[in-house]
C-alpha cells in the first residue's frame, strides 16, 4: 500500500507528506492501525497533501506513518441496512451486529443527468389534510420544515415516516447532521415504538464530532436514498435535521483549511457544496427522493446567506406556530405564513387551487377580526363577519388530525386522509353545510361526515349529564324529606 508521513497536525488539519504516489482528492487514508481517519481535501505540491479528520485527532504525531486506502469514503449499501442505525462510516451504532451481505459505494456521485430525470411535476399526498390541502408537497422535490422546539417538528416527520412506509411501500432515511445523540436515541425508541422502523433507516453524525464527519454524513444517507431509487424502484423521503449544520460545518472546513472567508464569515464554496448535495434530491424515471429539512434560521435573519443559500433549492415552506401548538391545533403549521410552489392551477387543479384560495382569504379575514373580537366581543362584527369567523375557526378545527404515532399519548385512533376527503370537508365548511354543528366536533377528526357522529355523541353524552345534574336536587330534597 501507498504510505506517507505526518509532517503536521492542526487540530483536525492533517498535512501529510508522499514520496512516491500522491493520493487524490477525496482518498480516505488511515493513520495509528486505522483508529484515526482523515480524507484528502487539497494537493499542496508534487509531495504533501492537505487532509480533514473524520475522527478525533488525538494520539496523532508528526513521523507517523499514514496508509492510503486507495478510494474514497463508502457507505453500506442494500436491503439489510433496513432498520438499522449508521454513523459516517457505515458502522451500525445501534448495539446490533453489523450487517452481513451489503455493497459499499462511494458517497461522492454525481446528481442525476438532465436527460433521466422526470419531467413531471407530481404531488406527494402525505395524508395530513393542512399539508395536502394549503402547501402542497413536490414528489422529488425539497421541502423547508421551520419551527422552534416542542413545536411538533419531530412528530410531524415521524408521522410522514408511517404514511410513507405504511401507505406508499416506500423508504425512509432520517439524517441527522450534528444531532444531539439524545435525540437520536429518543427518535429511534420513538420510530420502534411506532412500528415505521423496518422500513427505515438512520444516520447521524452526532454533534461532538468533528466537522469532517458532520459535512459528509449528508453524503452518506444519499448515497442510501440513491440505491433505493436507482437500484430498488422505490420512492425514498429523506429527512434531514439540520441542513443549517451541514453549512455550518462546510464553514469549519473551510476556515480550517485556510480559505478566505465570505460575506459573514462563511466559506466562499458554500452555494456549491449546498448544490452537491441537494441536486442529488431528484426524481427520475424509476423512482423519487423527496425530501423534508429542518431548516435553522440564523437570529430570524432572512436575508442571512445560509437561509438565502437553502431557500433557493425549497419546493414549500412549512413554518409550524407556537401559538397554534399552544391552542392545541395540531399539526401545529402556520398556514398564512407557510408557502409551496406546487400551488398553482396548472399543477393542483383549478378546484383544489380555488379553494386553496378560498380558505387562505378565510383564515387571513379571521386574523384581522381577532383585534376587534378581543377589545368589543363577537356580537360586535356584522353578521357576514360573523359567518367568516364561524367558517374560519370551523376550517381550523377540521384542518387538525390525530395521528398514528400519538395514539399512545393521547388515546385517539391515529387518522389517514386522502387529499379528495380534504378537500371535500374544506369545501362543505366553506358552503355552510356545518354551520349548526359545534365547534368541537370538527376537531381532530379525520373524514368530514365524522362530525355529525361525533356530534350526536357529544349532545347525547350532554344530555344524559344534565338529566343527572336534574335527578341530583331531587334525590336530595327526597332525602331530606325522609
Amino acid at each position: 500500500m501507498n504510505s506517507g508521513t505526518v509532517v503536521a497536525v492542526r487540530g483536525s488539519v492533517v498535512d501529510i507528506r508522499f514520496d512516491d504516489q500522491l493520493p487524490s482528492i477525496h482518498t480516505v487514508l488511515h493513520a495509528d492501525d486505522g483508529r484515526i481517519i482523515v480524507e484528502v481535501l487539497s494537493q499542496r505540491d508534487a509531495q504533501h497533501v492537505r487532509a480533514i479528520a473524520l475522527t478525533p485527532t488525538q494520539g496523532l504525531a508528526r513521523g507517523m506513518a499514514v496508509l492510503d486506502t486507495g478510494g474514497p469514503l463508502k457507505a453500506p449499501v442494500g436491503k439489510q441496512i433496513l432498520s438499522r442505525m449508521f454513523d459516517v462510516f457505515g458502522h451500525a451504532i445501534d448495539r446490533q451486529p453489523e450487517p452481513l451481505d451489503v455493497q459499499w459505494r462511494s458517497v461522492h456521485r454525481a446528481p442525476p443527468p438532465l436527460a433521466a430525470r422526470s419531467t413531471q411535476s407530481e404531488i406527494f399526498e402525505t395524508g395530513i389534510k393542512v399539508i395536502d390541502v394549503l402547501l402542497p408537497l413536490e414528489r422529488g422535490g425539497k421541502a423547508g420544515l421551520f419551527g422552534g422546539a416542542g413545536v411538533g417538528k419531530t412528530v410531524l416527520l415521524t408521522e410522514m415516516i408511517h404514511n410513507m412506509v405504511g401507505h406508499q411501500e416506500g423508504v425512509s432515511i432520517f439524517c441527522g447532521i450534528g444531532e444531539r445523540c439524545r435525540e437520536g436515541e429518543e427518535l429511534h425508541r420513538e420510530m420502534k415504538a411506532a412500528g415505521v422502523l423496518p422500513n427505515m433507516v438512520m444516520v447521524f453524525g452526532q454533534m461532538n464530532e468533528p466537522p469532517g464527519s458532520r459535512f459528509r454524513v449528508g453524503h452518506v444517507a444519499l448515497t442510501m436514498a440513491e440505491y433505493f431509487r436507482d437500484d430498488e424502484h422505490r420512492d425514498v423521503l429523506l429527512l434531514i435535521d439540520n441542513i443549517f449544520r451541514f453549512i455550518q460545518a462546510g464553514s469549519e472546513v473551510s476556515g480550517l483549511m485556510g480559505q478566505m472567508p465570505s460575506r459573514l464569515g462563511y466559506q466562499p464554496t458554500m452555494g456549491t457544496e449546498l448544490s452537491s448535495l441537494e441536486e442529488r434530491i431528484a426524481n427520475t424515471d424509476t423512482g423519487a427522493i423527496t425530501s423534508i429539512q429542518a431548516v435553522y434560521v440564523p437570529a430570524d435573519d432572512f436575508t442571512d446567506p445560509a437561509a438565502v443559500h437553502t431557500f433557493s433549492h425549497l419546493s414549500a415552506s412549512i413554518v409550524l406556530s407556537r401559538k397554534r401548538a399552544s391552542e392545541g391545533l395540531y399539526p401545529a403549521i402556520d398556514p398564512l405564513q407557510s408557502s409551496s410552489k406546487m400551488a398553482t392551477p396548472g399543477i393542483v387543479g383549478e378546484r383544489h387551487y380555488a379553494l386553496a384560495q378560498d380558505i387562505r382569504r378565510t383564515l387571513a379575514q379571521y386574523a384581522q377580526l381577532k383585534d376587534i373580537i378581543a377589545m368589543l366581543g363577537l356580537e360586535q362584527l356584522s353578521p357576514d363577519d360573523r359567518n367568516v369567523v364561524g367558517r374560519a375557526r370551523r376550517l381550523e378545527r377540521f384542518l387538525t388530525q390525530p395521528f398514528f404515532t400519538t395514539e399512545q399519548f393521547t388515546g385517539m385512533e391515529g387518522k389517514l386522509v386522502s387529499l379528495e376527503d380534504a378537500l371535500d370537508g374544506c369545501e362543505r365548511i366553506l358552503r355552510d353545510e356545518f354551520k349548526d354543528v359545534p365547534e368541537s366536533a370538527l376537531y381532530m377528526i379525520g373524514k368530514i361526515d365524522e362530525a355529525r357522529a361525533k356530534s350526536k355523541t357529544e349532545s347525547d353524552t350532554k344530555s344524559k349529564s344534565d338529566a343527572e345534574s336534574e335527578a341530583e336536587p331531587k334525590q336530595m330534597a327526597s332525602a331530606d324529606e325522609s
